[in-house]
């Protein structure tokens, strides 16, 4: 009798000695319990290869009839969206084999959803590109998603020339005509590269490009054979997403399957029921987009599409189609906040759970008394990286925690670079001060690196870091870790920033390349300043002009204009007398200056829409950091 009430009280006390030694515990365990799941999940589906299509196809087996996307006015069933993905597989299906690369450049719309099944079907790869770029940089990822490891026969460029124009400065500024014309710019090269030319059309009168939608329109809806991606494994490339990276160029990142599949396992992680209904208006070409499209098909929820994000009408569109999950950047709930109050409560909506990566604990605690009682999953993860955390405890301004399954190594850094002891090896920082993430590089957790771009992969590996032999991945990103575990991002280093628009990364070499292409500049110093009420930075240009030669801000505003998207144009620009010859010291100086007309004496500019780069003066200063001037 004694032996029970000892074991009866032991029992009653362990919990509370447990939340004492960690307050956490619990949400510890159940987390630890979903990854054990998901790894037991991931082990079944390597030993007989289970593609997210091949999930999809169960689900239209199962719920044929469920609502599987709404656009605007139109809805798709399950179903429905087999068959058209079918009948454009069969359109492509005599130019394409498996393992050939198809190239989309499109916008918002069902149909990139579509073609993105339609080449999985036949066992391609769909490169997703930037509606944004243009020429140069546009033209170079043709040359990185041809595929690496057999010859492709075919590469194919899909674009859209819908109706319906956009016209946004800041989540979408593209429109169907801007996209023609981008196309039509580089088609003499694309020609000569022997790359066929689609329009989602019904006919075409440009020479060298092909009418789609006819063929589309004529095929079949049959379902396709599975032979046709027989062959492929978990480690065959499912999509090319490209990146941003400290070449100047985009990077095409390497998705395979594997990665597929673990992302869609982080809305599993996060919550993500079957019968929830998604709100997606982040661009489908980006990471973020595309892999909540990809979670209907591993869940079979209801995904509501939206050409670009609108502050104005996100709340009406959450009532209108009963929507639970939303998905954002920090800058989206910025806005969010930012809206007027109007007579309809905030609160009144279905939605639930946001997930996202991205916001500032301050936007993050005004959301929430905003719009109610909403889980707010902040998450953290690199397009190509190999690490990541999810933010399950829900503690605001953090990006994820610590767990016991998963540790953190974080080392420390000094001008950008690791600093290594006498022997040569890494040095973890300290419980609370900033070190540079980096995520080791073995089973399970593999980099895929960027396709044809074999140095810049290698740019991105650490050897010999804490022992003899091992390789991490460097993300470039500054953490900070706190003694309960929590995880907060600090800054980011190297070459690229990330912008206030959109959440895209920017290469800073890129822009540099473009303005020395001017004739009155000799260098250009290019990188990203903070501005207060916005997530992420601002483009800003150090410039030094050649020896009498003045500054033209129209002439530099149209150069830009002409050869990158609007958030990566440098928003302020100062001219320089002298630069070092290895800018990134200066770089990180230069970044903490701002643009202060009051602390810098070098003549300051700021892009003015429609007017070109005018003189930066303190009362425009004084209205950026204000809020009363719009950037």
């Amino acid at each position: 009798m004694a032996a029970l009430i000892i074991a009866f009280t032991v029992l009653a006390v362990l919990p509370l000695v447990l939340y004492f030694i960690n307050p956490y515990f619990w949400e510890d365990f159940k987390f630890a319990v979903t990854l054990i799941r998901i790894g037991v999940r991931l082990n079944q589906i390597g030993k007989k290869f289970y593609s997210v299509l091949d999930c999809f196809l169960d689900k239209v087996a199962s719920h044929p009839h469920k609502t599987f996307l709404l656009f605007e006015e139109s809805s798709y069933s399950y179903s429905q969206a087999d068959k058209e993905s079918s009948k454009a597989a069969r359109a492509l299906s005599g130019c394409l084999e498996p393992g050939d690369t198809v190239a989309l450049l499109l916008g918002n719309e069902p149909m990139f959803v579509f073609l993105w099944l339609a080449a999985a079907k036949l066992g391609c790869t769909a490169a997703l590109l930037n509606c944004n770029l243009r020429s140069k940089s546009l033209l170079h990822c043709f040359s990185c998603c041809d595929a690496k490891e057999h010859i492709v026969k075919f590469g194919f460029l899909l674009c859209t020339l819908h109706r319906h124009g956009l016209r946004s400065h800041r989540f979408s500024d593209v429109s169907s005509s801007d996209l023609k014309a981008a196309v039509e710019e580089i088609l003499p090269t694309l020609k000569e590269q022997g790359i066929r030319v689609f329009i989602l059309s019904e006919h075409c009168d440009v020479e060298g490009i092909e009418s789609l939608s006819d063929k589309i329109n004529n095929a079949s809806d049959e379902p396709l054979s599975p032979q046709l991606r027989a062959n492929l494994t978990l480690k065959s490339p499912a999509l090319y997403i490209f990146t941003s990276g400290t070449t100047g160029l985009p990077k095409a990142a390497v998705i395979d399957h594997d990665r597929i599949w673990k992302a869609t396992f982080l809305q599993f992680m996060v919550g993500v029921r079957s019968d929830d209904i998604v709100y997606i208006n982040l661009p489908l070409y980006h990471t973020a987009g595309i892999f909540t499209a990809g979670v209907s098909l591993f869940v079979g929820i209801t995904i509501v599409l939206r050409r670009k994000f609108s502050a104005s009408n996100f709340w009406d569109d959450c009532r209108k189609h009963n929507v639970t999950v939303i998905q954002y950047i920090g800058e989206i709930m910025r806005y969010l906040c930012n809206t007027p109050k109007v007579k309809i409560s905030t609160k009144d909506h279905k939605v639930r759970l946001a997930v996202g990566n991205g916001i500032r604990a301050d936007a993050w605690a005004e959301f929430l008394q905003r719009f109610g009682d909403i889980r707010v999953c902040e998450c953290y993860g690199a397009t190509e990286g190999n690490a990541g955390f999810v933010n399950y405890i829900g503690k605001i301004g953090a990006i994820g925690k610590e767990h016991f399954l998963y540790k953190v190594r974080k080392q420390q850094i000094l001008k950008e670079e690791p600093v290594r002891d006498s022997k040569g090896f890494c040095m973890e920082v300290p419980v609370g001060e900033t070190g540079l993430l980096i995520g080791k590089i073995g089973k399970g957790t593999e980099f895929t690196g960027y396709a044809k771009n074999k140095q810049q992969t290698e740019k991105k590996k650490l050897r010999d870091v804490f022992v003899k032999g091992d390789l991490y991945f460097n993300s470039g990103d500054l953490l900070r870790i706190d003694k309960e575990g929590f995880v907060y991002f600090q800054d980011r280093i190297g070459d690229t920033f990330r912008s206030v628009w959109k959440g895209e990364n920017v290469a800073t070499t890129e822009v540099a390349d473009h303005l020395v292409m001017l004739d009155s500049v000799e260098e250009a110093n290019v990188y990203g300043v903070k501005v207060p009420g916005h997530e992420g930075r601002i483009g800003m240009a150090a410039l030094r002009l050649k020896e009498n030669m003045d500054f033209d801000g129209k002439a530099i505003y149209q150069h830009v204009k002409n050869c990158l998207p609007s958030y990566a144009r440098p928003r302020f620009i100062r001219l320089q007398v002298k630069m070092t010859g290895t800018y990134k010291p200066m770089k990180m100086k230069l970044a903490e200056e701002g643009f202060n007309p009051a602390v810098i004496e070098n003549p300051l500019f700021f892009l003015q829409d429609g007017q070109g780069y005018i003189p930066m003066t303190q009362e425009i200063f004084n209205s950026i950091t204000e809020g009363s001037l719009r950037l």
